[in-house]
């Protein structure tokens, strides 16, 4: 079923792979752009549709593997090339030769005979190079080619900040009192989480979401649902090395110069001018209308919680480790 051969692949074989790909993507960018054939639908907008395949099949199965079955060596390799991964669509989306020929092909569309998904396709690639910075003079590219960076790199230290808080952090669950409340699956399940930390016979929470959330579902503790709740919302807001807060001001600060490079007011408005809200006031406009009936709603659930709580006999204000 085309799937790649995950056992043969090896941290150290995507350094050549993506170097490999990248280069062959830059050639086939290279042909449509060089072609002193007129635009047409085959030769640019379907060129570029086709373009890349190869990047997409190595991208795929890297980022695969650092979602799920990640590794120091995999994490290291995403540092490197999460700025090259992003530098290489900024040099094919703010290439004027490139963008000169859809533009053509953008501006006659009434007059060629399209279907409505051969049209659409048009727009979209017009679109989306409008949006990258196209139009803008060589200074702003420059500008936004840095940050684009940049915010891959951010980007991707913020991530592994969070999936190191995940795994470094464990609860140890010590006898049968601390087990209370957990279905035998659950015990299971932690159970082999402590054999494979190296602590057989004992049963460990991880703040994976598979351990994590049938816990705070499960559990009787509510004081050890306390504390797994909090560790679970401050992935990535514990001090020294691995805290995210330096890092996400930093990438509000970079969306915010983007988003008035290419002409708005904010990055809220740029992240939805092509979408179904369009502006920030509509999303704002929706939210106000759903969050009266939201709220009562909760309340309503909060007190139902609460008069469970009672009849166990406790009489804790309703907190989120208890919802």
């Amino acid at each position: 079923f085309g799937i790649a051969p995950f056992e043969k692949i090896k941290p150290e074989h995507f350094a050549p792979a993506f170097e490999a790909v990248l280069a062959s993507h830059k050639a086939d960018i290279a042909r449509i752009t060089g072609s002193k054939a007129a635009p047409t639908f085959a030769n640019t907008i379907l060129a570029l549709e086709r373009s890349g395949k190869a990047l997409d099949r190595v991208a795929s199965v890297f980022f695969n593997l650092t979602n799920a079955h990640t590794s120091p060596e995999l994490q290291t390799i995403q540092r490197d090339i999460a700025p090259k991964l992003a530098a290489h669509p900024s040099a094919i989306l703010l290439d004027p030769k490139l963008f000169k020929r859809v533009d053509a092909l953008h501006g006659k569309r009434d007059r060629l005979k399209l279907d409505g998904e051969q049209r659409r396709l048009i727009e979209l690639h017009h679109m989306w190079l409008v949006r990258a910075g196209a139009k803008l003079d060589k200074k702003a590219k420059a500008r936004v080619a840095e940050i684009n960076q940049r915010l891959a790199t951010l980007s991707t230290q913020f991530m592994q900040n969070v999936l190191h808080d995940e795994q470094s952090w464990r609860l140890v669950l010590e006898g049968e009192k601390d087990l209370a409340g957990l279905p035998p699956a659950l015990r299971s399940a932690a159970a082999r989480a402590a054999e494979e930390a190296g602590l057989p016979g004992k049963h460990i929470v991880t703040l994976s979401r598979s351990s994590i959330e049938p816990f705070l579902t499960y559990s009787s503790r509510r004081d050890l649902r306390e504390k797994a709740f909090n560790a679970w919302i401050r992935r990535g807001e514990n001090a020294g090395e691995y805290d995210n807060r330096g890092l996400v001001a930093e990438i509000v600060g970079l969306r915010a110069e983007l988003a008035r490079l290419m002409g708005f007011q904010s990055y809220a408005a740029y992240s939805l001018e092509d979408t179904m809200a369009k502006t920030p006031v509509a999303v704002a406009e929706l939210l106000d209308a759903v969050w009266p009936k939201a709220v009562a709603r909760a309340a309503e659930e909060r007190e139902a919680l609460a008069e469970a709580a009672r009849k166990e006999g406790s009489n804790h204000a309703i907190a989120a480790w208890d919802w």
